[in-house]
């Protein structure tokens, strides 16, 4: 695909997520209807719905051969050829739910099984993280980087896996063991948002023990893209194809 096209295409795209975050925005929490899906404390809203659903029509007018995985879909399409879009339409929805403001869109682009494109809207800040594979990463058009700081004078985010009760105790040892290592430690309750603050250079480092495709599909881009560093936990490559842990750096650690 030529610069112009590519560019064309993430500007459609950025401007579709863009109207979704409206609805969020602009949300009635009186009517939320929030149901429970499996795990602690795994919650989804009408507004979770609301939102993927706009985001399907508006996403495949622009790429209508595009395969579309949504969070909020019981069964999902493989991804291995072709274009796919994979989405979280609220990441963080118990932030949502608390009107807590850290919550985010988060559409990434997959081109044949992996990472093409990632874009992650923050509606409260408006702020705009994006990335196309080899161009970089930009905060509302303008180029961020990772931070050039080693950990021990560096922030670590991290993530509970909420909805895996047998990696709770894990993950707050793994924080304390970074808690030790770094100047403090940060939970925000978005994978999203965490990705693209490393991305950004406000953070040096997040973890999170278990994931699925949208809630890293974007994000884990946009950090490679800055400049950083994404594994599993366990050092290995990332997989689109089912859930994993997450590991992301500025380069120095991990």
């Amino acid at each position: 695909m030529e610069n112009t096209t590519r560019n064309e295409l993430l500007n459609q795209i950025t401007d579709a997520v863009r109207t979704c975050g409206e609805i969020i925005l602009h949300a009635d929490r009186g009517r939320s209807c929030i149901d429970e899906k499996a795990g602690h404390a795994n919650f989804v809203t009408a507004y979770d719905k609301k939102v993927q659903q706009e985001l399907q029509r508006r996403l495949l007018e622009i790429l209508p051969e595009a395969v579309f995985v949504g969070e909020e879909e019981d069964i999902h399409a493989s991804i291995a050829k072709g274009y796919a879009f994979i989405v979280d339409p609220i990441d963080g929805t118990t932030n949502f739910i608390k009107d807590y403001h850290m919550s985010a869109i988060s559409v990434g682009l997959a081109l044949d099984g992996e990472r093409y494109m990632g874009v992650v809207y923050n509606p409260y800040l408006d702020e705009m993280f994006t990335a196309v594979r080899g161009q970089g990463a930009f905060l509302n058009g303008m180029p961020i980087h990772v931070s050039p700081e080693p950990l021990e004078n560096g922030v670590v985010l991290f993530g509970t896996a909420p909805y895996y009760e047998e990696l709770n105790q894990k993950s707050f040892e793994l924080a304390y063991d970074y808690f030790k290592r770094s100047l403090d430690v940060r939970r925000s309750g978005s994978a999203a948002l965490d990705l693209c603050s490393v991305a950004a250079g406000r953070a040096e480092l997040f973890f999170e023990l278990r994931l699925c495709p949208w809630d890293f599909a974007a994000g884990s881009l946009i950090v490679e893209e800055a400049g950083g560093k994404v594994t599993t936990v366990e050092g290995t490559r990332l997989t689109l194809e089912a859930p994993c842990s997450l590991l992301a750096t500025n380069g120095w650690n991990g």
